[in-house]
């Protein structure tokens, strides 16, 4: 691809600190994020474990905890952006931990830039990468084989160096994925029905999202 030198990784095939990291997981975790600064976050805190968010609320009144799957005790919130949207989450902390998006983020935050995405942010996260030529794409879902992601990724390494590409192929294959056929048919919990609808909307919003260290935290920060 003129212009870039993109990679496409699962998590346990990430080596070294790449320069630039976009990690991709469409269904559900950047899109939810995406829709939790839509709703008024300030910011997202990635935890590693339950255990951890669960912490890092109890230390931070006033912080909210989200997480796949069903509801649970001491979660706030659960990892879909049909249940999110009509959530207030002005001025709030979010601590994300999910199984698949959170993990990807967590295993490249030395990394210079690294970028989180889906779907609902792909202009504005092509629009960051154009210049760059050494860029790192890590396809979160199911060891790296999720098609959804990988699609997305493929779309915005495409769409950052031809800004005209067509997204529908691409669109296409993400609602035809395993992970979309488990949303829609209600294998996996804490699903609302329009997820699948919401996380194939193309850039539904005009930001981007930088995850960086801060006070040894990973926090997501909207662009």
């Amino acid at each position: 691809m003129t212009g870039m030198n993109p990679r496409f990784l699962a998590i346990p095939d990430l080596t070294g600190t790449p320069q630039v990291a976009v990690v991709v997981d469409v269904m559900r975790a950047f899109t939810v994020a995406a829709w939790a600064f839509a709703r008024g976050a300030e910011k997202i805190v990635l935890a590693g474990t339950l255990d951890e968010a669960l912490a890092l609320k109890a230390a931070n009144p006033g912080w909210l905890a989200l997480k796949d799957g069903p509801a649970a005790p001491g979660f706030d919130l659960v990892n879909s952006p049909g249940l999110l949207r009509s959530a207030d989450l002005t001025g709030r902390t979010v601590v994300q931990k999910t199984t698949a998006g959170t993990v990807g983020v967590l295993a490249v935050r030395d990394a210079p830039l690294v970028l989180c995405a889906s779907f609902v942010v792909a202009e504005a996260t092509a629009r960051l990468l154009r210049g760059r030529a050494d860029v790192t794409f890590v396809v979160t879902g199911e060891d790296g084989r999720a098609d959804e992601d990988l699609a997305c990724a493929q779309y915005i390494a495409r769409r950052a160096v031809e800004p005209e590409t067509d997204a529908a192929e691409f669109l296409d294959r993400a609602g035809r994925s395993r992970a979309a056929a488990e949303l829609a048919e209600g294998v996996r919990l804490g699903v609302h029905p329009d997820d699948v609808e919401l996380c194939l909307e193309l850039d539904r919003f005009p930001f981007a999202m930088a995850a960086s260290t801060e006070d040894t935290l990973t926090v997501l920060r909207r662009q």
